[in-house]
């Protein structure tokens, strides 16, 4: 049964204050909170068995190697992959993207168009531009409407078979809009197009089964789903991810090393050059478990249920507007009060110990569609309140009466 009582308790930081209050972390889509759990992974990892993996035969390495390689393994059979090879650790979603991006570089010419929509965050944005200067492909966009959805019309009418790639997010980090990821793909596989999803703010909320969605590439980072910052996973097809060349050159992602030639390694060690994020690939794996033991339609139904109080409570507020009423959205909520910058907002809510984050949220063309400088975001987590939002809401209105 879920209980939000209990499993606050398996997060320290919850019970610190900030300014003299009690904290309230309503920051979530920047980055999650990190359970006792998991805490205890990383430190369980340096304490006993710190060593590096794939190459010593030593009982340290071999146990890391094993461990490291199960978190392959449960990610794997969580997102459900075909194989445990087609999950490489990267660094986070950023790295995922580049790693495909550099990829195509040799592989796309000038007649060749680049579909993204115009929602996503810049780290899905600037490595296709990049990608457009280098091979001298088209950039097009997807439009957005005025209540944060993508525009199918329009995403159809610009496929045709000159399209070669697709980037969507499954979730916009500045919105909270869930994107009908499914279509987009069956739309794109129609005119021969590959698609890659960036998963990162989906991620703590939809589990997404890459099989069933038939995707080609899917992203996202540990740091959104209780886990620790510097590790992620890029998931591609195995087809694809073979033809694809390596992203970084050094040791582990080799076959045989001459000076004359190198023959790289099999996936998914080809694109996991060097000595990888060991501790946070184990501490990823053990934050999906526990998360799947709480469970996502458990946590699904319980942060709407937070959406739906937030949004009726802060619509209260005389002149306030929220950006984003998509249907289906996730937990966030971005807005502002008019006459009222969102940073001076922000700030005076960090005097009463409420987290959210104020700005362009990494998606200025979201906000130059919308003509603002930016917004105020609220993102709710499992283990966060409706107490929690009553503070919020009357830290919003203190706000306003202070700065009106």
């Amino acid at each position: 049964m879920f209980d939000v009582h209990h499993i606050r308790q398996d997060f320290p930081i919850l019970s610190r204050e900030v300014k003299g209050h009690p904290l309230v972390y309503f920051d979530n889509a920047a980055t999650s909170q990190t359970p006792k759990q998991v805490i205890d992974v990383i430190s369980d990892y340096y304490s006993r068995y710190n060593a590096n993996i794939h190459r010593g035969v030593h009982t340290l390495s071999q146990e890391a190697t094993d461990t490291y390689e199960n978190a392959r393994y449960y990610i794997q059979r969580h997102f459900n992959a075909a194989h445990p090879h087609e999950i490489i650790f990267t660094s986070g979603t950023t790295h995922s993207i580049n790693i495909v991006a550099a990829g195509y570089a040799s592989l796309l010419h000038p007649e060749d168009e680049l579909l993204v929509s115009a929602m996503e965050h810049h780290s899905n944005i600037v490595p296709w531009q990049m990608l457009c200067e280098k091979t001298g492909a088209t950039l097009k966009v997807i439009p957005i409407t005025p209540l944060g959805t993508l525009d199918m019309d329009a995403f159809v009418s610009l496929l045709s078979s000159r399209t070669r790639l697709v980037f969507v997010n499954h979730v916009s980090n500045a919105l909270g809009t869930i994107n009908p990821i499914k279509i987009i793909i069956e739309k794109a596989h129609q005119v021969g197009a590959h698609v890659l999803i960036d998963g990162a703010q989906a991620s703590p909320h939809i589990k997404a089964d890459v099989q069933a969605l038939d995707v080609d590439y899917y992203v996202t980072s540990a740091h959104k789903l209780c886990g620790p910052t510097g590790v992620g996973m890029l998931y591609g097809k195995e087809a694809l991810l073979t033809a694809l060349p390596p992203y970084q050159g050094g040791g582990e992602m080799i076959d045989e090393v001459t000076f004359e030639k190198t023959t790289y390694a099999a996936l998914p060690h080809k694109f996991e050059a060097g000595t990888p994020h060991i501790c946070g690939g184990i501490a990823f794996g053990a934050a999906l478990e526990y998360l799947n033991k709480i469970g996502f339609e458990n946590i699904a139904t319980y942060e709407n249920e937070l959406l739906h109080y937030a949004t009726t409570a802060l619509l209260g507020i005389e002149g306030l507007k929220i950006y984003g009423q998509a249907d289906p959205k996730t937990a966030v909520i971005s807005f502002n009060i008019e006459g009222i910058h969102p940073y001076d907002i922000g700030i005076i809510l960090d005097q009463l110990g409420i987290a959210v984050r104020t700005g362009h949220h990494c998606t200025q063309p979201i906000m130059d569609y919308f003509k603002i400088p930016g917004t105020v975001r609220a993102s709710f987590s499992f283990y966060n309140t409706k107490e929690e939002i009553d503070r919020l809401v009357a830290g919003v209105r203190k706000a306003q009466a202070m700065l009106q």
